[in-house]
């Protein structure tokens, strides 16, 4: 699949058929994940992989923006490993979860991330997901076939986009 088409096709979704994710697909989002760039190459990141209804339930109860997570036939938690790249361990993993997005919908799949991370969430996540003290939950991602279309928008470029310095908007 040609990256841009993908990029510029995948949207978030919110409601999902209850058609099963496979094994497969799931490696196959994962693997992507496991390939992003990342700082010194440290790859600060672990993934917890939640497909028990029961558990996607509790995770959707606790967060007041993703309550479709129990509809979702997998959610992905990430975290974030500070032993592993002090510095950059709270934004490397960011970069796993656009590869493993951009995975999902060459998959034929959607997808919907959720930020965790500094919010008053985070330790009703670790609870839940019984995730060590050390480690940061970034955020959780909803994997699933759509049940909904979706479109958007994007702001044009020249007004997200300064050259040399900011304001400039001259090339």
């Amino acid at each position: 699949m040609d990256v841009i088409k993908a990029i510029r096709n995948r949207r978030s979704i919110r409601k999902y058929k209850s058609t099963e994710v496979t094994p497969e697909q799931i490696h196959t989002i994962l693997q992507a994940g496991r390939w992003a760039p990342s700082a010194s190459n440290k790859q600060p990141w672990h993934f917890i992989v939640i497909r028990d209804a029961g558990i996607r339930s509790q995770l959707a109860q606790a967060h007041p923006y993703g309550r479709f997570m129990s509809e979702s036939p997998v959610v992905i938690v990430v975290l974030g490993d500070p032993s592993k790249h002090p510095r950059y361990h709270l934004a490397d993993p960011h970069n796993a979860v656009q590869n493993m997005l951009l995975a999902a919908f060459a998959e034929g799949l959607s997808t919907c991330w959720m930020g965790v991370r500094d919010t008053d969430i985070e330790p009703t996540f670790r609870d839940i997901l019984r995730i060590p003290n050390e480690l940061r939950v970034i955020c959780a991602i909803s994997v699933g076939y759509a049940d909904q279309e979706r479109t958007s928008t994007r702001l044009p470029l020249e007004e997200i986009v300064s050259w040399e310095h900011f304001g400039n908007k001259s090339e």
